[in-house]
């Protein structure tokens, strides 16, 4: 007879990859409908390896969804981590934020200081109220569902077709691949026009397919000038003025160009610990200085070093991200005179780089013969490749860019252009105190979620927590895709239900800031697998992503020497610094 005193060491049985299909209600007779359906017919399922087979991509990475005409599938600026192919049936593509009004996603409206201190002391007491105009939705906007199957619908949907000239997507498109492979935000609002059923393709099983068919890859370009580029085209402010007919002639002459590793992690950690020109050699060189400018380079995803020759090696003079471009100034300056402007900089891939590279003779047809001087000098400004010599405004921002120059390259070097919400201490007004880490703890059940040290310049340091990467590649491999970005904000988070304690996503994160904790039960005993060992979990910042108010860790910070920014804004971090 046992003792009851003596406890059982609590056990579990480990995840595995496919324990939660993405979707419950897919079945064989439905993968084998997928197998007669290009690009999946073309594809050899010899090409794969078991356990992960053709059929079984299909069967446990994908699910079939349906709309009714007007439902929204994705909207511009929501993170998402799947790709979408048409069955049956079409949908429309609006580009860029034009439907955001529509679509319950306003600018926020901001309060000044009277107002608020007004609405402070006039406050009613009791119970909370709210006007009716504020209960009404939005003009031409209904809502349909219930549960988990809630969606926005577009009411009038000839009307919005009419209003925004929306692009239209039939059977055997493909969209959202580069959202659901770059892990960004959707360009793009995409609704049904009509019944449509599709294919959803969560991003594990893309890169599957991609890893395992090179011409999938070939296809989806194929897919993306046929039916996204002309409105990737439209979206641009350099093409903006242009009519849909001299944009499908534009759209003709670009060329795709794809430069570094899809997982640049692994080259970033084998560089980490080299020399400054050997990780510049590293880099895949896109134009280089001195060199012809045979087109402007539009960063579709990924960054952009801009470099300049400084002595015997080369200084950082900027980045480029995407929506961004360069080449405009020079070709420009090159236009109508005899002798050509060489490149004033070289472009490197900063890890994984994907661009659009407009012709030299397109851009001097298309833009400056249709803009003047004031409209092309206002270009380059937002493209990111103006001369910042230019005139005395200009001059003072480039000493105040010069001064800045190690910073630069700190973020570069170190690849923090990726982190949308690093946390950044300033290491003069810190006293040490622990107030963060505490404020951390007890907002996660005592497991404080980074650590108070990092790389540090000057008296600043960046410290060990989750940046919420622009380009998360800890989400790379993820076999359960346990790790992703929360559909509405973009942080990046953790399931821990369906994390199987692999470490992948520790592995590849480049800065180290996901640590595998072994997991206990309320008593303070080890959880055990089916092998008696510790069950594992992946543990990370989470920017407090339940909280209103933001992260504890900021708001905790009694001297104001702690902040979580956008590394990607350089102006910002001079700002803060500044203050």
């Amino acid at each position: 007879m046992s003792d009851p005193a003596v406890s059982v060491q609590p056990t579990m049985r480990r995840p595995k990859r496919w324990d939660v299909p993405f979707g419950a209600d897919m079945t064989m007779d439905v993968v084998a409908r997928l197998l007669t359906i290009e690009p999946f017919s073309k594809i050899d399922p010899d090409r794969f390896v078991t356990p992960v087979t053709l059929d079984g991509v299909l069967l446990n990475d994908t699910r079939l969804v349906r709309f009714q005409p007007g439902d929204v599938v994705v909207r511009h600026g929501d993170y998402g981590a799947s790709a979408f192919l048409i069955l049956t049936g079409e949908v429309g593509v609006v580009a860029g934020d034009g439907l955001k009004v529509f679509l319950g996603q306003p600018e926020p409206k901001r309060r000044q200081w009277f107002a608020g201190l007004r609405r402070t002391l006039l406050r009613k007491r009791g119970r909370e109220v709210r006007d009716e105009d504020s209960l009404r939705p939005a003009e031409g906007v209904g809502v349909r569902g219930a549960g988990a199957h809630v969606r926005i619908f577009l009411q009038d949907v000839s009307a919005i077709l009419d209003r925004f000239g929306a692009g239209h997507l039939k059977q055997g498109d493909l969209f959202g691949e580069l959202a659901a492979l770059g892990r960004t935000a959707r360009a793009a609002t995409v609704f049904a026009t009509t019944e449509v059923e599709l294919l959803e393709i969560r991003w594990q099983g893309l890169r599957e397919l991609l890893r395992r068919d090179p011409q999938l890859k070939c296809h989806i370009d194929e897919l993306y000038r046929r039916n996204a580029l002309l409105t990737h085209l439209r979206a641009t402010a350099l093409f903006s003025h242009l009519t849909d007919d001299e944009l499908r002639d534009v759209k003709e002459s670009v060329k795709f160009e794809r430069h570094g590793d899809f997982d640049w992690y692994g080259s970033y950690k084998r560089m980490r610990g080299a020399g400054a020109s050997e990780r510049l050699a590293d880099e895949p060189l896109i134009a280089e200085e001195g060199t012809y400018p045979d087109g402007v380079i539009l960063v579709r995803s990924g960054y952009i070093r801009v470099s300049k020759k400084h002595g015997s090696g080369e200084r950082t003079v900027s980045y480029l991200g995407r929506g961004q471009w360069y080449g405009l100034d020079e070709i420009a300056e090159s236009w109508g005179k005899d002798e050509q402007v060489p490149m004033k900089r070289s472009l490197r891939g900063v890890g994984y780089t994907d661009v659009l590279r407009v012709p030299t003779s397109v851009v001097e047809t298309y833009v400056l013969k249709r803009l003047d001087a004031a409209a092309i000098a206002q270009l380059k400004r937002v493209g990111g490749d103006a001369d910042l010599s230019d005139d005395d405004a200009g001059a003072q921002e480039a000493v105040r860019l010069a001064k800045s120059t190690t910073l630069l390259e700190f973020l570069v070097e170190n690849r923090f252009i990726n982190g949308s919400a690093a946390m950044v201490i300033d290491l003069d007004r810190c006293v040490r105190c622990d107030d963060c880490v505490r404020a951390c703890a007890s907002t996660h059940d005592n497991n404080p979620r980074f650590l108070r040290r990092g790389p540090k310049i000057d008296h600043y340091m960046v410290a060990s927590a989750c940046m919420h990467c622009y380009d998360p590649v800890c989400m790379i491999g993820c076999p359960t895709g346990a790790i992703s970005r929360d559909q509405k904000e973009g942080q990046v988070i953790i399931n821990e239900p369906i994390c199987i304690g692999c470490g992948t996503c520790a592995g590849n994160c480049p800065y180290e800031n996901i640590r595998m904790v072994e997991v206990r039960d309320r008593s303070g005993k080890y959880v055990l697998g089916e092998n008696q060992l510790p069950i594992v979990k992946a543990t990370k910042c989470d920017l407090c992503a339940d909280l209103i108010a933001g992260p504890s860790c900021q708001r905790a910070c009694p001297h104001d020497a702690l902040v979580r920014i956008d590394l990607q804004e350089p102006e910002k971090i001079f700002n803060w610094m500044d203050r």
